[in-house]
This record gives C-alpha cells, structure tokens and sequence, in this order.
C-alpha cells in the first residue's frame, strides 16, 4: 500500500512526544532550554536593594522624626543653636518648698515660732533688716540668746544650713537665697528679696567659722 501524497499536519504533530515539542518551540522562540529556570540576577538584586532602602528608611523615620512633635516640626519657631536653655525657677516657690521641709519645724507654718524657744520670723526686726546678716545667720548658723521685738529666745542654737564645715544641711547658695527671699516676704514681710550672689559674696568672703552670735550680728551692716 502507498502513502497518501497529502499528509495532515494535525497527524505528525500528534505523534510528536512532549520533548519534542518544547524543543520545537524554543527553537520557533530563539531560548536555551529552561534548564535554569529563567533565573536573572538583575530582578533578585533590585528587589533586594529596595527591601535594604525601605527597611533602612523606616529605622531611620522611627529614630529622628521625634514623633513629628510639633515642637520639633514647626515651620514659625526661631532659629536656635541647640543648647539647653535653663528654666529660671521661682525664689519664692522654692523657698517655700525649703521652709515647709525643715525650717517649718521650729518656726511654725505661721512663722510664729514657739515663745522662748524659736523666734519668730513674721514681723522680725532680723528677718526685715539688713540682708547681710539673715544670710550669716542662714549660712553659719546662731547660737546663744537672740532678742527678738524685746523678747528673749536662747532654748534652742540655729543649725548650720551652708556649705561650710560642720554644716548640718550643706544647702547650696541659690537654696539659701530662696528661703530667705520666702521668709522676707511672707506674713506680712516686706523685705527684699536676697539672691545666690549675695549669699556667695557673704560665704567667699567669711569664710569657714563658728556660729554666729547676737553680738557679731549687730556688727554687720
């Protein structure tokens, strides 16, 4: 029997194993064999890239944008260099905290003291006088009897509050000047207020000594 001179093409291709016809088309399509894959380093390396860029920049958003505070993001504020710029604090209010943790003990929170024993300080001719010398009194402590608006108080010696030797407190000047500044101008004081420099000058330049008494007080102008 002779072969029909016209084949089908559908027959051929049906004969064709599945090898083959891949062969058949990567040779239509011009490629290798897909023994790799199709793997490309280019693809595998931008993606890596950007997944380093935006882990990258979400650490970096996190540490420096301060939570986009306003205080930090504001467009209007004043330029400024950056140093910490230091909160003045109120004489008053500190001195007042300084009184109601010790001084209140003695003095009583109407700076009335104890008859005989602790002087007052409401209306005290010490306390509204010469600043000079309720700084010494502050700073170096007083001991022996004090007269206070013609009355004798000697029960109990002033401790020390500076920073000076033997101090029981070693307050610091600005400490110092608070309290004292609060006692000048509370129940009814009219006094000036006192500030750390003038405690500094009082304590530079006296130095180191023992309690002060009544007599030494009435020598300081």
């Amino acid at each position: 029997m002779s072969t029909p001179a016209n084949r089908d093409p559908r027959v051929d291709q049906a004969a064709l194993s599945d090898q083959d016809l891949v062969d058949l088309h990567e040779k239509q399509l011009g490629r290798h064999p897909d023994d790799g894959a199709r793997y490309r380093l280019l693809p595998i390396g931008i993606l890596f890239t950007l997944s380093a860029l935006i882990l990258f920049s979400g650490t970096y958003l996190n540490r420096y944008t301060g939570h986009y505070s306003a205080s930090i993001f504001d467009e209007n504020a004043k330029p400024t260099t950056g140093a910490p710029v230091a909160v003045k604090l109120d004489p008053v209010a500190v001195g007042r905290k300084a009184y109601g943790e010790v001084c209140i003990t003695c003095h009583q929170p109407t700076g009335t003291g104890v008859v005989g024993v602790y002087p007052p300080l409401a209306g005290s001719e010490w306390v509204n006088g010469p600043s000079s010398r309720v700084v010494r009194i502050v700073l170096y402590g007083l001991k022996g009897d004090i007269h206070v608006e013609g009355h004798v108080f000697n029960a109990a010696a002033m401790p020390v509050f500076g920073k000076v030797a033997n101090s029981a407190y070693n307050w610091n000047d600005a400490k110092i000047a608070a309290v004292l500044t609060y006692v000048r101008q509370e129940w009814g004081n009219k006094a000036a207020e006192v500030s750390a420099d003038e405690v500094t000058a009082v304590r530079t330049a006296t130095g180191d000594r023992k309690e002060m008494s009544e007599a030494e007080l009435e020598q300081v102008k």
